[in-house]
C-alpha cells in the first residue's frame, strides 16, 4: 500500500512539472512579446548615469553630439584594461581582423588572458596632460576611432569633444564612455571634421576601420588587400562647435592624411593668444597628405601664420605650439 502511495505521489509531481513546462511554452510562443529588433543602451535616459558633458555648445549649431543612449549595442563586444598606462581605461575594439586567420593582435592578447597593448598615443597624452588641470579646458579629439585618445584623457578627469564618423566606431565609443563611466565627460559628433559644414564621401576600410579615411587612396595605401565601402559622411569646422568661451588645452588629429582641412577649419581656434592656443598633435604622414592633395609643407606654412612657429616631429606626428 504504501509503494502504491509513493507511485501516486511520483506520478503526480511529474504531471505537475510537464504541466509548468507546457505552460511556459504557451507563454513564450502566444504571450510574451516579440524582443526588440536593436539592443539600446541600456540605460533609461532619466538615468544619471547619462548625463551630458558640461559643455555649453552654441544653441544655434547645425550638428548635435551623438546620442549613445539612442545607438543601437555594438555586438559583440570585445574590451579590457590597456596595458601599462598611468591612468588605466577600458578600449572596445571594432575591427576584428580576418578572424580566424588574422584576428586582431589585441584580441590574441585578450584570449590569453593579457590586457591591451598600449598605444602610444594615449601615453602621449597622458604625459602631455599631466602639466594641466582638468579646469585648465577641454581637449578635442579629431579621428578618435574607439576612443585611444579621448578616453586616455577623459579618465584624467578632462571633458573631451570627439568627432568619429565611422558608424561602428561610434558604437564602440559609445561602449567605452558607459564601461569607463564618463559620460558626464565626453561629447561624440558623428562627422568628420573638415574646412566648411556639408557631405562627404568617407571611403570605410573593412578589416581595418582605423585606416577608413576621405581620400580613397588614403584609405587603401597601407592596406590595399581590403575591401573598401564609400559611404557620405558630414562635414563640419571646429570653430563651429567648439565654444569660444572654452579654453581648449589639446587639439589631437588623426584623420589619414584630411589634416590639413580640419585646421583650415579650426583658423579661430588656432588664431588664440599665446598660453589660450591649443597645444597641436597632428598625423604628418607625407604619403596619406599627397592622397588628399596637401602636403607636411603647406600645414606648417598655414601653422606659422597664425603663430605656430614651434613643431617638432614624433614618429609620424607633429607636435605644434606658440611661445
Amino acid at each position: 500500500m504504501a509503494n502504491a502511495w509513493k507511485s501516486l505521489l511520483s506520478l503526480s509531481i511529474r504531471g505537475g512539472l510537464l504541466f509548468l513546462v507546457l505552460l511556459y511554452l504557451i507563454f513564450i510562443i502566444y504571450v510574451r512579446p516579440d524582443p526588440p529588433q536593436e539592443l539600446s543602451f541600456g540605460l533609461n535616459r532619466a538615468s544619471p548615469l547619462l548625463q551630458k558633458p558640461t559643455i555649453a555648445f552654441p544653441p544655434r549649431l547645425y550638428l548635435r553630439p551623438f546620442d549613445c543612449a539612442a545607438c543601437p549595442q555594438a555586438s559583440p563586444v570585445f574590451a579590457a584594461h590597456v596595458d601599462g598606462l598611468r591612468f588605466p581605461f577600458l578600449y572596445s575594439l571594432a575591427d576584428f581582423g580576418y578572424l580566424p586567420e588574422k584576428p586582431h593582435k589585441n584580441i590574441v592578447r585578450m584570449l590569453k588572458g593579457k590586457p591591451f597593448r598600449r598605444p602610444d598615443i594615449s601615453a602621449t597624452i597622458q604625459e602631455f596632460l599631466l602639466e594641466s588641470n582638468p579646469t585648465d579646458g577641454i581637449v578635442v579629439d579629431v579621428g578618435a576611432n574607439v576612443g585611444m585618445a579621448a578616453f586616455a584623457a577623459a579618465v584624467m578627469g578632462f571633458r573631451v569633444v570627439a568627432f568619429e564618423p565611422v558608424f561602428e566606431n561610434l558604437q564602440r565609443l559609445c561602449d567605452g564612455v558607459f564601461l569607463n563611466r564618463i559620460w558626464d565627460r565626453v561629447a561624440i559628433f558623428d562627422a568628420a571634421a573638415s574646412d566648411r559644414i556639408g557631405n562627404i564621401t568617407f571611403h570605410k576600410l573593412v578589416g581595418r576601420l582605423d585606416n577608413s579615411a576621405v581620400s580613397e587612396a588614403g584609405a587603401k595605401l597601407a592596406f590595399k588587400s581590403n575591401e573598401e565601402i564609400a559611404v557620405k559622411v558630414r562635414t563640419i569646422p571646429l570653430d563651429e562647435v567648439v565654444p569660444v568661451n572654452e579654453r581648449v588645452v589639446l587639439i589631437k588629429i588623426d584623420v589619414q592624411g584630411w589634416e590639413y582641412h580640419v585646421l583650415k577649419g579650426a583658423t579661430k581656434l588656432l588664431s588664440r593668444r599665446v598660453g589660450a592656443a591649443p597645444y597641436l598633435i597632428y598625423e604628418e604622414d607625407e604619403r596619406l597628405l599627397k592622397a588628399s592633395n596637401s602636403s607636411s609643407k603647406e600645414i606648417r606654412e598655414f601653422l606659422r601664420s597664425l603663430g605656430y612657429t614651434h613643431c617638432k616631429k614624433h614618429g609620424t606626428d607633429a607636435h605644434c605650439t606658440k611661445h
